[in-house]
C-alpha cells in the first residue's frame, strides 16, 4: 500500500512539475489551483480540455489585419504588402508608382512649356487689331468704335474696345479677352478667325486658312497631347492605389489563412509516470 501511495505521489509531481513549464501562470488563471497535490491533479485531469484547446491562425498576436493593410495601401501603394510580408509585390506596386508620377509630372511640365511656346507665338503672328480690320472690310463693322488707339508700340489687345469688337463679330462665337485659355483655342481653331494672321492672304474667304494657322494649330495640338498624357498617367495612378488596397487585404488573408498555428499540451508516458507538454505544431500551405 505504501508503494501504491508513493508511485501516485511521483506521478502527481510529475504532473504538476510539467504544467509549471508550459505556464503556471496560465494554469492558476485557468484552474484555480489550490496548492493540494492530490487535489490539484483531479483538477487538472478534469480540466485537461482546456490545457488542450487549439488556437487557430487568426487567434495569434501575428495574424495580418486586411483592414490595416488596405487603408495603408491606399495611402500608398505596396505599403500593405510590405506589412503583409509580401515585398516583392510590395516593389512591383511602388515601382509603378514612381513610373506614375514621373511620367505624370514629365508631360504636364511638357504642356505648360509647349503652351507657353505657342502662346507666344500666337502673340506674335495673330493680331486682334488685323482682325478687326478684316472685319470692318468684309463684314461691315465699324472701325472707329473698335479701335481705340492708333498707338502701334501698345500690344494689339490693348488697342481695340472688346465689347465693340463682340458686337460687331457675326460668326458662331465672340472672341474671349487676350490671354484666357479660350482666346489662344478659338483663333487656332476656327476659320471665322483666319482674317487676324499676319500671313492671311484669302481676303473675304477666311475659309482659306494660312500656313501660321496650321503651324499653330499643330503646336497646341502637341500641348493637348503632353496634357491628356499626364491626365492618363494620373488616371493610372488612381487605379495603382485601388489595385494596391485590393491586393494588399486579399494577401493579409491569405497570410492568415496560409499560416495555422497550433498550440497544444499533450500527455506522454515516461518510466517515472505521465507528463504534460507543451507543443506548438505549426503548418505552412503554399
Amino acid at each position: 500500500m505504501k508503494r501504491k501511495n508513493s508511485s501516485l505521489s511521483i506521478i502527481l509531481l510529475a504532473l504538476i512539475i510539467s504544467a509549471n513549464s508550459f505556464s503556471q501562470e496560465r494554469l492558476n488563471e485557468k484552474l484555480d489551483l489550490t496548492g493540494n497535490l492530490y487535489a490539484d491533479s483531479k483538477i487538472i485531469q478534469n480540466n485537461f480540455s482546456k490545457l488542450s484547446a487549439n488556437p487557430k491562425a487568426d487567434d495569434l498576436p501575428g495574424k495580418k489585419s486586411p483592414v490595416l493593410s488596405g487603408v495603408l495601401s491606399v495611402i500608398l501603394p505596396g505599403a500593405g504588402q510590405v506589412y503583409n510580408e509580401d515585398y516583392w509585390i510590395a516593389g512591383i506596386f511602388l515601382a509603378l508608382e514612381a513610373a506614375l508620377i514621373t511620367t505624370a509630372v514629365v508631360y504636364d511640365n511638357k504642356g505648360d512649356d509647349q503652351t507657353a511656346s505657342f502662346q507666344t507665338f500666337a502673340d506674335q503672328n495673330w493680331s486682334v487689331v488685323q482682325y478687326a480690320e478684316w472685319l470692318a472690310q468684309y463684314e461691315g463693322a465699324d472701325l472707329s468704335k473698335i479701335i481705340i488707339s492708333d498707338d502701334e508700340s501698345l500690344p494689339p489687345w490693348e488697342r481695340v474696345n472688346w465689347a465693340e469688337l463682340n458686337a460687331a463679330e457675326q460668326g458662331s462665337h465672340n472672341l474671349p479677352p487676350h490671354g484666357e485659355q479660350q482666346y489662344y483655342e478659338l483663333i487656332g481653331k476656327y476659320h471665322q478667325y483666319s482674317g487676324g494672321w499676319n500671313d492671311f492672304t484669302g481676303g473675304a474667304n477666311n475659309s482659306l486658312v494660312s500656313p501660321n494657322f496650321t503651324y499653330y494649330a499643330g503646336e497646341r495640338g502637341k500641348a493637348n497631347d503632353y496634357y491628356n498624357n499626364a491626365s492618363t498617367a494620373i488616371v493610372g495612378i488612381y487605379i495603382n492605389h485601388i489595385l494596391s488596397a485590393a491586393e494588399a487585404v486579399w494577401g493579409a488573408t491569405r497570410f492568415n489563412k496560409n499560416i495555422a498555428v497550433n498550440l497544444r499540451v499533450e500527455t506522454f508516458n515516461f518510466a517515472g509516470g505521465l507528463e504534460l507538454v507543451p507543443t506548438l505544431k505549426f503548418r505552412y500551405s503554399f
